[in-house]
């Protein structure tokens, strides 16, 4: 198996956030249709947060870091 990339990761990641953003919404209605928002939201969400983390290997475990704190609250 090839070494594991956390930065390699973080981008996929990206990738798959940006994905969800152009998705188009199948023909649906009602409250399929709200279902499925939901759930790309819900996907965007997640995938842009493991996005945005810092991904380290420590001691072979994979650490990410994610600062939710607001940006003006930032350091």
């Amino acid at each position: 198996m090839a070494e594991f990339d956390p930065d390699a990761m973080i981008q996929r990641f990206a990738e798959r956030a940006s994905s969800v953003k152009r998705r188009n919404i199948p023909p649906v209605e009602g409250e399929a249709r709200k279902d499925f928002i939901r759930q790309a939201e819900s996907d965007f969400q997640d995938f842009a947060l493991i996005a945005d983390a810092a991904a380290t290997l420590e001691d072979g475990v994979l650490v990410l870091r994610v600062d939710l704190r607001p940006e003006a609250e930032r350091g």
